[in-house]
């Protein structure tokens, strides 16, 4: 989004122009929106059934996990994104795939933790881990949206203005950036015309993975500088998977670089701490 754009959406909010949502639904209608937009446009969706599995799936995970580990009913809509994301992204004839991976997705948040945190973004892990497992049986969306221009500047715009609302658009825009130019890296190595080599960030999919899954708050670095450089490296080691002709590069570059920057960050900020208490 231009400087322009988001000084315009700022003074709107400045004056109470825009609707005042909870943060954490803000998240849900932006992925709805690219649900139905992409669904609309390309009839992306496997069925209703499979999505509606997805979902489900995910909220009552999160639920029973959530009221066993800490005593709460946990705000569903963390699991609606992990759910709605599988029902998006997951391509099979078979439903347990859609069953196993939200399960899978939302078990993480509550057994692979370190220091309070989850390491891996839920679907992330999901969608990597059943890929993984069942490659003959499961693959991911690969839809662009080419010609189709409308849905997509909408679905940039509305996701823009949302992560920009949570604090997250540095993050979004450090990786559209990132993986622009390491296209072109690619495209000079490869002979493949540089807009051949970009393309795939127009679909559904890199709006998935965009907004939601590089920009997860607890799934990432703390420091706005340390997520810049993170997502930048994430950009990086997409761009050695592709060359190396890994099929979902993003998703296995964000499996490998995120929970390990977390660690990292850790690790340095250890020794800090021990200064500050002696």
């Amino acid at each position: 989004m231009s400087t322009n754009a988001v000084a315009a959406v700022r003074r709107l909010d400045r004056r109470g122009w825009l609707p005042r949502l909870d943060n954490r639904l803000l998240p849900p209608l932006l992925i709805t929106s690219i649900l139905i937009s992409a669904h609309l446009s390309f009839g992306i969706l496997e069925g209703y059934q499979r999505t509606g599995l997805a979902i489900a799936t995910a909220i009552v995970t999160e639920l029973v996990l959530g009221r066993a580990a800490y005593g709460v009913w946990p705000h569903p809509a963390s699991a609606y994104i992990s759910g709605i994301s599988v029902g998006i992204l997951v391509r099979s004839p078979f439903l347990w795939p859609f069953f196993l991976t939200s399960f899978i997705s939302i078990l993480t948040k509550y057994s692979l933790r370190y220091n309070g945190r989850h390491l891996w973004n839920p679907s992330n892990f999901g969608v990597s881990a059943v890929l993984l497992l069942a490659p003959d049986t499961v693959s991911l969306l690969s839809i662009q949206w080419g010609n189709a221009v409308a849905p997509m500047a909408v679905i940039w715009l509305l996701g823009s203005v949302i992560v920009w609302r949570v604090g997250r658009l540095h993050i979004s825009a450090t990786y559209a950036a990132s993986f622009l130019l390491f296209g072109g890296v690619r495209a000079a190595l490869t002979g493949v015309p540089w807009v051949t080599a970009v393309a795939p960030i127009t679909g559904p999919m890199y709006q998935l993975f965009i907004f939601f899954m590089v920009t997860d708050p607890k799934t990432t670095v703390r420091t706005r500088r340390g997520q810049v450089i993170v997502v930048i490296i994430v950009a990086f080691v997409e761009m050695l998977l592709r060359l190396a002709n890994v099929v979902y590069a993003p998703f296995y570059a964000l499996f490998l670089v995120g929970p390990a920057a977390m660690l990292c960050e850790d690790l340095l900020m250890k020794p800090a701490k021990r200064q500050g208490l002696s």
